[in-house]
């Protein structure tokens, strides 16, 4: 398997979000970048927070579970506990919600702003066991940080609350 070159990924979303503030083009680019350049994904994108829970946004890959409570499945723990999980067979993983059958392994960061406000998260996926290891959420990471830096997030207050 091929590693994915994170620092070429980095510069690569840099200059695609370079003069665009809007959050929803640049979630859908995120997506579609990430889809595309980081081998072994079967879908990729992000699900924002209303609420106490996640509603699906821009994504690559099938049709995808709509909304997820926090707390519940590896987006919803990820959230709620605002760290990044990687679960290397999510079958082993207590309360997963099944969104593609194919799915093997995942990996979710949350995306908090710079100001301390959590929007949601970037979910990966992967049909392949053991995909995603810490090098995957430290690189994509930092995708999270170049995003939330490079977003005006005019709905942040909003998504957050009921």
């Amino acid at each position: 398997m091929k590693k994915t070159d994170y620092t070429m990924l980095q510069r690569q979303l840099r200059s695609l979000l370079e003069g665009e503030t809007h959050w929803l083009a640049n979630l859908a680019n995120t997506s579609a970048l990430l889809f595309s350049e980081v081998e072994g994904l079967n879908w990729v994108g992000f699900y924002l927070l209303e609420g106490s829970e996640l509603v699906l946004g821009p994504f690559q890959g099938k049709p995808a579970c709509v909304r997820i409570p926090l707390g519940q499945g590896v987006c919803g723990t990820a959230a709620e506990r605002r760290e990044a999980i990687v679960v290397p067979n999510v079958h082993a993983f207590p309360g997963h919600i099944a969104c593609d059958a194919a799915s093997q392994s995942e990996v979710v960061l949350p995306m908090i702003t710079p100001a301390g406000k959590l929007v949601g998260v970037l979910d990966a996926d992967s049909p392949r066991l053991s995909r995603f290891d810490q090098r995957d959420a430290e690189g994509l990471g930092v995708i999270v940080e170049i995003l939330m830096a490079a977003c005006r997030w005019p709905l942040a207050v909003s998504l957050g609350e009921s």
